[in-house]
């Protein structure tokens, strides 16, 4: 699933600055952005744009691998924590991908060998941490890994007054996925 990364530092810093500001421009003005804006924010030239991606159909799929390559490196690194938390945050991090899924979605063929492929590594890097959540009772025994992808799916879908009324609406969310129930709220 990796795609493979410049091997000189300057331009690694280049590819990676040019995936980090496509994310950015795809999330604020869709797939049809200016690829010029694009390497203007990464502070390239538009020629380094068109040599780490020949299409515009290449920075779509560099930008969807990377997220998904940054959610199965999460599932990782935060293992070792308590399940609740490792879920949890895994589940944040799945709002950042969700949200650039959405913004180049119709850029994307689902059916693609790449979009497969990436599907079932972001799976099961996430369902062992939802398995071990549900394992120690943090997680109601009655979902699915599919279910609350999807549930989480739908959050970001919405637009929110703020930042922090998305976190409150992912934090009711949470909420009822867990098997403990949360305190009640003060009158």
């Amino acid at each position: 699933m990796e795609r493979t990364r410049p091997q000189r530092a300057d331009a690694r810093r280049n590819y990676d600055a040019l995936l980090g500001a496509a994310r950015e421009v795809f999330a604020e003005k869709g797939t049809e952005a200016s690829l010029e804006e694009i390497a203007r924010r990464a502070g390239v030239g538009i020629g380094t744009l068109y040599r780490n991606f020949p299409a515009r159909q290449d920075l779509f799929e560099a930008v969807y691998v990377g997220e998904v390559e940054q959610l199965c490196r999460l599932a990782g690194e935060v293992a070792d924590r308590p399940p609740w938390e490792a879920m949890q945050a895994w589940l944040r991090a799945f709002v950042g991908y969700a949200a650039t899924k959405r913004a180049i979605k119709e850029a994307l063929t689902m059916e693609s060998a790449m979009f497969v492929s990436c599907r079932a590594d972001m799976y099961a890097a996430g369902q062992p941490l939802f398995d071990r959540a549900q394992a120690a009772g943090a997680v109601r025994a009655d979902v699915s890994f599919d279910d609350v992808l999807r549930m989480v799916s739908g959050i970001t879908a919405g637009s929110y007054v703020d930042d922090a009324q998305r976190e409150r609406v992912f934090a009711m969310a949470l909420a009822g996925v867990t098997a403990t129930p949360a305190a009640p709220h003060p009158a």
